[in-house]
């Protein structure tokens, strides 16, 4: 790439290009921040090429695929050295055709750590993560928004049951979006890491308690398999003796009964880490933070495949370079 960075986003486009936008790091001279530059990989040629800058610099930002091919750009985080902006409440539209950048609708309430969804509808949900909600202060958010593409408008939704960040969303074959666990809180009394699972339905606007996972975690990631049932693998918990441990379990949801169910162990327990689900099925787990069959922890270079079919993760080829807050995306060629 041009620019090293981390904290970014990638989507893969209609042409089969990825879109690599924002990000935190370093320009090779003296600055250290958020960019606003984007640019786009080739998988025919491998190479990589600018195209237009995104209005404001972000990081820990979303980036959702539209049906029209266009790029929605939601949220992050921004700071720099001579100001404190915090949580972005904007959103910005790439247009693949053009390679331009247009400032959209802002949403309700500046976010970050939140997570975006492509509903079935062509709207995009917005939900959770940690921004301004009416207080002075940053607070860990249940809000939900949705985003219109015919309007460019975004609209409050009902709040979830918990307040939560880091955590995953994925939609569903039924089109309902599932939130599982992350950091937060019940609104009462309890704080830390969340086992509990939240059901979105875009035909009523209503949240709906669901099964809760084993084990609570975040940063974590979520995969839809083929059979519609859900993966969730690593991530990060408190045991209750240590102030954190890498996860090396993974659990499995089905939508059909709502119930949470343990499957096989990763070699190496990690987070902020990727997966990917292959054209075969299986799904690849690659790098991240965490420990590799030792009491040192560091960032892996390591990789695994699951197979749904047997419920076994197997080691596969190392990364050339071990790295966290990367991305991982399917090319239109496997």
């Amino acid at each position: 790439m041009n620019n090293e960075r981390c904290l970014h986003t990638a989507s893969v486009l209609i042409s089969g290009k990825v879109l690599v936008a924002g990000g935190y790091g370093y320009d090779g001279y003296s600055d250290w921040g958020p960019w606003n530059s984007s640019e786009l990989y080739d998988p025919a040629t491998g190479m990589w090429t600018r195209t237009g800058n995104m209005t404001l610099g972000r990081y820990y930002h979303t980036a959702s695929i539209l049906a029209n091919g266009k790029v929605l750009v939601v949220g992050g985080y921004r700071s720099d050295e001579y100001s404190y902006l915090g949580s972005l409440n904007s959103s910005e539209l790439y247009d693949p055709a053009t390679g331009i950048w247009t400032r959209m609708g802002n949403l309700a309430v500046g976010r970050y750590f939140h997570r975006a969804s492509v509903l079935t509808n062509g709207k995009v949900l917005v939900t959770g993560g940690y921004g301004f909600d009416g207080h002075n202060y940053l607070d860990i958010l249940n809000s939900s928004e949705l985003y219109d593409p015919t309007t460019g408008i975004w609209t409050k939704i009902g709040n979830m049951h918990f307040r939560r960040y880091c955590h995953t969303a994925s939609v569903l074959a039924n089109g309902k979006v599932l939130v599982i666990s992350g950091y937060g809180s019940d609104d009462y009394s309890y704080w830390g890491y969340l086992n509990s699972t939240e059901l979105y339905d875009p035909t009523t606007g209503i949240w709906t308690r669901t099964g809760n996972i084993n084990v609570g975690r975040q940063y974590h990631t979520a995969s839809v398999l083929t059979n519609g049932k859900v993966l969730v693998a690593g991530g990060y918990f408190s045991d209750g003796y240590s102030y954190w441990k890498p996860v090396n379990s993974s659990e499995l949801y089905d939508p059909m009964t709502g119930i949470w169910t343990k499957t096989g162990n990763m070699t190496d327990g990690r987070y902020y880490h990727t997966a990917s689900v292959l054209a075969n099925g299986k799904v690849l787990v690659a790098g991240g933070y965490g420990y590799s069959g030792s009491n040192s922890f560091g960032i892996l270079n390591s990789s695994e495949l699951y197979d749904p079919s047997t419920g076994i993760w197997t080691k596969t080829d190392n990364m050339i370079v071990g790295r966290q807050y990367h991305t991982a995306s399917v090319l239109t060629s496997g």
